[in-house]
């Protein structure tokens, strides 16, 4: 078990990480791409300007994670242990990343790209996407009751399909709701 201690510049790319455990810990500029993660346990860790494009984290836990510029392209969060998962997102990179399936009620997306993110079936209940670019972002059967997408654009979401009671959207992004009737606003 490793607690409270500070990983720099470290590069793990294309390694089989022994799992271990992590608490308190903060990762500075460390390299986990095509990394294989899994089983692994971090909670209360922080991973700042870490590069985790196409990492497999099987079974991994994140509880009460915050990544923070960080890259990470391709993963799939579904892969991971749900037990106590708790995860916040600022400045982030997450294109064509996977969440199917997950409970992320009250999540934090601020200022990411989340192009082609798969949020289906996603319990993202009073989540917050702050300043986000969700380009082809799969919403399908996805609980976004009481989610904040005032500020965020490029989204394309099914009334019909999705759950959105007290969902808050810009006028701006109104649009984001009708595409698929192929209305267009102006």
């Amino acid at each position: 078990m490793q607690e409270e201690k500070t990983y720099t510049n470290q590069n793990l790319s294309g390694e089989n990480y022994r799992p271990d455990r992590y608490e308190n810990c903060v990762f500075d500029c460390c390299d986990f791409s095509d990394a294989y993660l899994s089983d692994s346990e971090f909670i209360d860790c922080t991973f700042t300007e870490c590069n985790f494009s196409n990492t497999k984290i099987g079974h991994t836990a994140f509880k009460n994670v915050a990544f923070k510029k960080c890259k990470i392209i391709g993963v799939n969060f579904n892969d991971c242990n749900p037990f106590l998962l708790r995860l916040s997102f600022t400045d982030c990179l997450l294109n064509f990343s996977s969440f199917y399936k997950l409970k992320l009620p009250k999540i934090i997306f601020d200022t990411c790209f989340l192009h082609e993110v798969n949020f289906s079936q996603t319990n993202l209940q009073g989540a917050t996407f702050k300043s986000c670019d969700l380009h082809r972002a799969l919403f399908e059967y996805t609980s976004l009751e009481k989610a904040d997408f005032r500020t965020s654009l490029n989204y394309s979401i099914d009334p019909e399909i999705n759950r959105l009671k007290k969902a808050k959207f810009s006028v701006s992004g109104v649009a984001g709701l009708l595409d698929k009737y192929e209305i267009i606003v102006s």
